[in-house]
């Protein structure tokens, strides 16, 4: 046998022993991850991602979670397409009435304009996904048509396992009808992915960078995929949460969606979407800390 022979042999080895390595290392993490869950009277659905998309962590990957204010993630890009084709424009006036504001409904800009006010578009389009505005939210849809009009968006750009139906003030009205709007894990990364790679050219380059920067500046659940990182860790992300049924104390939503960025400069992505909770938000909030902590420290002993 010669060198090069042997080469190549040592070559194939040293690949075979990275392998190995990582696989018990993901074990490991999968393990770290079920002792986590067992502490939770919840059911907990888990996405984790590299950089590249390559290595993948899934827990509860075919379950149809509650969507809540994470689809306002969903909702952002299909406005942002809008912008991008020039039919909308991130500067135009968008009224916000003070029918608008006459509701129950959560909403940061009704709480600062209680009779109505008229906001740039991207100013609502950063209420409604860094403050999670629910009458932002409501704006938006009806700028596109409603619901379906971003249902059909991605369906068109391939995508499945998701379903857009319902706007928040229609979705809030039973209780029920939350779960009309649902997703799963790998859905969610899925997207994370194609949107942070701009592999499929969802968005423009600014468009892109907009977006960014406001999920970057989320204000929502920071107790949650941010909660036990690093000071300092950047995270861009949106969460969703359904308050709790006070009939059966069950809460249908603790959610969490993002792209994490790692000390040496790579990132991941996780969607942890928690539903059927008998615990109240900060406990599933904090179980959501922790398993984003545990794929952090995996992701950055590699």
């Amino acid at each position: 046998m010669n060198s090069t022979s042997y080469k190549s042999i040592a070559t194939i080895f040293l690949f075979l022993l990275c392998q190995f390595g990582f696989a018990q290392d993901k074990a490991t993490l999968r393990k770290d991850i079920e002792r986590i869950l067992a502490n939770y009277q919840a059911r907990i659905g888990i996405a984790v991602h590299n950089q590249d998309f390559s290595d993948s962590l899934i827990v509860a990957g075919n379950y149809h979670f509650p969507f809540q204010s994470v689809y306002k993630f969903h909702l952002g890009i299909a406005v942002l397409n809008q912008v991008d084709n020039g039919i909308l424009k991130l500067d135009q006036p968008i009224r916000v009435s003070k029918a608008a504001v006459t509701t129950d409904l959560y909403s940061p800009i009704k709480d600062k304009y209680p009779d109505g006010v008229t906001l740039p578009l991207s100013e609502v389009i950063k209420y409604t996904i860094a403050e999670s505005d629910n009458v932002g939210c409501d704006i938006l849809f009806e700028l596109l048509g409603g619901p379906d009009a971003v249902q059909a968006y991605f369906s068109d750009k391939g995508y499945g396992n998701l379903s857009i139906k319902l706007t928040e003030a229609v979705q809030q009205k039973e209780w029920d009808l939350q779960f009309a709007n649902w997703t799963t894990v790998g859905s969610c990364n899925h997207i994370l992915y194609d949107y942070y790679t701009n592999r499929k050219r969802l968005l423009s380059p600014t468009s892109h960078q907009f977006l960014w920067d406001t999920m970057r500046g989320t204000k929502t659940g920071v107790n949650r995929i941010k909660g036990d990182l690093p000071t300092g860790t950047v995270v861009a992300h949106k969460t969703g949460y359904s308050g709790q049924n006070k009939q059966t104390g069950i809460t249908a939503a603790v959610n969490d969606i993002g792209v994490v960025s790692l000390p040496n400069g790579d990132v991941f992505y996780m969607t942890v979407l928690v539903t059927d909770s008998k615990e109240e938000e900060p406990v599933s909030a904090k179980a959501i800390a922790e398993v984003s902590k545990a794929a952090y420290d995996y992701f950055t002993a590699r």
